[in-house]
């Protein structure tokens, strides 16, 4: 999977349909509505649960070519500098103590 390419295919698809390519207030709006329809089919046990969170990663990537953002590039930066963090648990909660 090229996820360069999936980003640049979703934004071209929200051209080519028509949907919002400018409004970004709105976007993190559908994109939250998403999420909430994920976590709705996960509460009920529904069967369009995978079909869902695809849904969040269409809109989080659709948004992220808005804001100018490469997510694959994001992604492994975060993933990295995660991997580098040490945490100590605290009372059954997991506390950073260093990057």
């Amino acid at each position: 999977m090229d996820m360069k390419q999936i980003q640049k295919d979703i934004w071209q698809n929200k051209v080519n349909k028509g949907f919002n390519t400018t409004d970004v207030n709105k976007e993190f709006c559908l994109l939250y509505g998403e999420v909430a329809e994920a976590h709705d089919a996960y509460r009920k046990k529904k069967d369009d649960l995978g079909e869902e969170l695809a849904d969040v990663a269409i809109y989080l990537m659709g948004l992220s070519e808005m804001l100018g953002f490469d997510l694959e590039d994001e992604i492994m930066n975060k993933v990295s500098k995660n991997a580098k963090r040490v945490y100590k648990n605290i009372d059954g909660v997991n506390v950073r103590i260093s990057d």
